[in-house]
């Protein structure tokens, strides 16, 4: 009896023994600075409405890697291309997932698209055909047919209008969105697809959206009808369309997952390329000496007979270096798409728990004095002796994500930019309005929705 009882003893002073080492191994986690949250909102009432900005500010006191609370979910915050590059590469594989949100859940036909899925089997294969058929270079090349006509027709729409002012931002959006509404639906819906505002105002607007998709797939299901053996895909959604149809899919693809897919294709494409051409010109403008740079490079290499082509861009580095220029200094994804944590981690010295969001802070990369020279002043030169690419293997350059959630439509994206930027300067004298001086030019921000 007194052996058993001794049993008992030892069993419970080790139980006690391992729950003090668990406790004490609890304590002993390192997390990342940051402020104290309240209760309930945690740290939101820390968050002005350029989110990006209050951010900046919270790093230059917390550090270049912090953590928050929104509302109960615990927040990482990186604010430097070296811990840009520990979750992006370092430890991509943890941090390759979405957190899962109400509303996303109703906007994103519950994850079906590629930028919000979770991290699995599905994405994966999206994310190949996104890849090997959506964005490859063959089928890029087979509609640029479509950019060229965009382009003759934007441009003609400017000069019918030389002399006069204009709001630049309504023809770089009805350029970019009947680029990418011709490239994914076959054609241009401006009936369904108001050119200002549409992008923002889709998630809001669901069922006129499911509506429009409807009546977008009704019409390619009746060009595909009777004829699917030898049917030729002319577009993105016939493409998608093909393959949920294919039955040899690892993961099959329905009614919703085109639906998904096309809002992300249209969404992703358009506002990105307008608001960085629309930001380039803006600093452009208040720089004259500049434009004579570019103008210079685009007559000296494609002269002054023919408008610039796509196989004209690799020999005009002073144009490339004008739109990294301009995404490093007005990022369109200040904040890249959150990451969420799949699995408890060390990061940098730093303890990360499972289900924590990471945002990368690409706005207080790109203005970081350790890596670039004046940050504040635009200056396209400083490309000219970087080898930056915007592929993701550049962390102080991230304009389109970097690892398995970069963005896969970054090259089409980059076309498009390097094409409208070099034949608008190519083609026209610019100037501001008599009444209006370079300092006049509004170079204030508004927060746009993330990207991946």
């Amino acid at each position: 009896m007194e052996a058993a009882y001794s049993w008992v003893v030892i069993a419970l002073t080790l139980l006690a023994a391992l729950a003090f080492l668990s406790t004490f191994r609890r304590r002993a986690l390192t997390f990342p600075a940051g402020p104290k949250p309240w209760p309930i909102i945690g740290n939101l009432n820390l968050i002005g409405p350029l989110p990006h900005q209050s951010l900046h500010k919270l790093s230059q006191k917390y550090g270049q890697i912090m953590q928050l609370k929104f509302g109960s979910f615990p927040v990482v915050v990186a604010a430097s291309a070296e811990m840009a590059k520990q979750f992006l590469q370092t430890h991509d594989h943890i941090f390759a997932s979405r957190p899962q949100t109400a509303a996303g859940k109703h906007t994103t036909y519950n994850y079906l698209n590629l930028t919000w899925a979770p991290y699995g089997p599905y994405w994966r294969q999206g994310r190949k055909l996104y890849l090997s058929e959506l964005f490859s270079s063959k089928r890029l090349e087979s509609y640029q047919y479509i950019r060229v006509e965009e382009y003759r027709a934007f441009i003609s729409r400017l000069y019918a209008l030389s002399g006069k002012p204009i709001v630049l931002k309504e023809h770089l959006s009805r350029v970019t969105l009947s680029i990418i509404s011709r490239t994914v639906l076959g054609k241009k819906y401006f009936n369904f697809l108001d050119l200002q505002g549409y992008v923002k105002r889709m998630k809001a607007l669901k069922k006129k959206f499911d509506r429009f998709h409807d009546h977008v797939f009704d019409e390619h299901k009746a060009n595909r009808k009777g004829n699917l053996k030898d049917f030729v895909p002319k577009d993105m959604v016939d493409l998608l369309l093909q393959m949920a149809d294919d039955p040899n899919l690892d993961v099959k693809l329905n009614y919703d997952s085109v639906r998904g897919f096309t809002q992300d294709l249209i969404a992703g494409g358009t506002d990105t390329s307008a608001t960085t051409v629309e930001w380039a010109m803006s600093e452009l403008m208040k720089r004259p000496d500049l434009i004579k740079k570019a103008t210079e490079e685009i007559d000296r290499v494609v002269g002054r007979q023919r408008w610039v082509e796509e196989k004209d861009i690799p020999q005009l580095p002073y144009i490339d270096a004008i739109m990294k220029e301009t995404m490093r200094k007005h990022p369109v994804a200040v904040l890249l798409a959150p990451h969420l944590a799949l699995e408890d981690c060390t990061v940098a010295g730093f303890d990360i728990r499972k289900g924590t969001r990471v945002f990368i802070n690409t706005w207080s990369i790109g203005r970081d004095p350790s890596v670039w020279d004046k940050p504040e002043e635009f200056r396209p030169e400083r490309f000219l002796d970087k080898a930056f690419d915007v592929k993701g293997q550049h962390f102080e350059l991230l304009p389109f994500g970097s690892g398995r959630r970069m963005c896969p439509g970054y090259s089409l994206g980059v076309k498009m930019i390097k094409s409208s930027l070099a034949n608008m300067l190519h083609g026209f004298n610019w100037k501001l309005p008599a009444h209006m001086k370079p300092e006049h030019i509004s170079m204030d921000e508004v927060f746009m929705d993330w990207q991946p």
